[in-house]
């Protein structure tokens, strides 16, 4: 069991459904918390720390589609659709909601938290969400879409936070633009690598606005980009 247990929102209606996979999830050393109405999500995630969202299509009042879309608007936590009709998955997938995975009813809960393990290891590389820079002192908070550096607080886009995330994870290595464009654009659209300058150039105005005397994005003629605190 690690130090700092996953935390699993489990946004679903049905009562005895929700206390079940609260019991597995407990079961399997993570923090479930239940939420069975719509209308209380946003609220919660924005004022507590959320891991990962097992997220229901049918809710009362605001519905897992449109909460989805909410979400994604500032945050990039993962999140689990679930659904009660199969006919529902070619809709989610066509949506492009930004989900990570999707379960269908009627499952095995321990399926749900076997999957919501390994959604877990892929979104956390490095074991805990907001730990992706070797520096003490520079922090990525994924859910908040901002950096904290030393007393500096810079916001980014979602773009930017992907974009940082995946330089952030192994300090010094250079990444090439292909390598950044699958972190950046999991649906794996076709950009160019003009798209991925572009991002670096605005991401480095933002660094270099809130801290005048440090370089964190390296440029490595012909290979790529990457990441390491440096005196200018």
């Amino acid at each position: 069991m690690t130090a700092n247990p996953a935390r699993i929102l489990i946004v679903e209606d049905e009562i005895k459904l929700a206390s079940l996979l609260h019991d597995y999830f407990q079961q399997a050393h993570y923090l479930p918390h239940c939420i069975h109405h719509g209308d209380e999500v946003i609220g919660y995630v924005k004022n507590h720390p959320v891991d990962l969202i097992l997220l229901d299509v049918m809710l009362p009042g605001k519905d897992g589609i449109q909460l989805c879309k909410e979400l994604r608007q500032f945050t990039v936590l993962p999140i689990i659709m679930i659904t009660a009709r199969v006919d529902e998955v070619d809709r989610l997938l066509g949506l492009e909601l930004g989900a990570d995975d999707y379960i269908c009813k009627p499952f095995s809960p321990r399926e749900v938290v076997a999957r919501a393990k390994a959604v877990l290891r892929r979104s956390q590389p490095n074991g805990h969400a907001n730990s992706p820079a070797k520096n003490s002192s520079f922090s990525l908070n994924e859910h908040t879409l901002e950096i904290h550096y030393q007393n500096h607080r810079i916001e980014l886009t979602m773009v930017e936070c992907q974009l940082i995330k995946q330089l952030c994870s192994e300090p010094g290595r250079i990444f090439s633009r292909s390598q950044l464009m699958d972190a950046m654009y999991q649906d794996h659209r076709i950009v160019s690598d003009r798209t991925i300058d572009s991002h670096i150039k605005k991401l480095r105005k933002k660094l270099s606005a809130g801290v005048t005397d440090k370089e964190f994005i390296h440029s490595v003629y012909g290979a790529g980009y990457r990441f390491e605190i440096t005196d200018i």
